[in-house]
């Protein structure tokens, strides 16, 4: 058997917030830093690094409103939410040159959300080949990058682009 060394997961573990309620809202309660991953804040919705990525890039835009059912939200969320999802993905090939993306919403805790009471959509960065046998096999997914460097380097993309 060969070990998957990642000493640098230790703080990463270590620093897994311990609160209660909707982990969104209470990012948003936070200066736009690295601790709370948020990339970009607009007038209804924000860009945030998802913690828990199936890829490196793996974002989620949520609205400010901490509102669960799709069809609660108003018309201006919605329509910021998926100008936010066109002017992100062409930061995030530069950022990572992926052959492709998946969109998704989950809504429910059957079909998937984690998080079922703030609405968010998943932006994932996908490449050929970038499903292997860990997950299958050792039940582990692969996240070459680190957090930091995922936030540092998307952050000074949007820097340069009118998001």
């Amino acid at each position: 058997m060969k070990n998957l060394w990642a000493p640098w997961r230790e703080e990463y573990v270590k620093k897994v917030d311990k609160f209660e309620g909707c982990f969104l809202c209470h990012y948003l309660e936070r200066k736009d830093k690295l601790e709370n991953l948020i990339l970009h804040r607009g007038r209804h919705s924000f860009i945030v690094l998802n913690r828990y990525p199936y890829n490196n890039g793996h974002i989620m835009i949520a609205p400010f409103r901490h509102i669960g059912n799709f069809e609660d939200l108003k018309e201006e969320e919605i329509k910021e939410i998926f100008l936010l999802a066109k002017k992100i993905i062409p930061v995030l090939k530069r950022v990572y040159q992926p052959h492709g993306f998946n969109l998704g919403i989950n809504l429910g805790r059957c079909a998937g959300a984690g998080l079922v009471d703030h609405f968010h959509l998943h932006i994932v960065p996908r490449w050929d080949g970038d499903t292997n046998y860990m997950p299958v096999t050792g039940g582990t997914k692969v996240i070459p990058e680190a957090l930091e460097k995922s936030y540092r380097k998307i952050k000074y993309e949007i820097r340069n682009t009118k998001l």
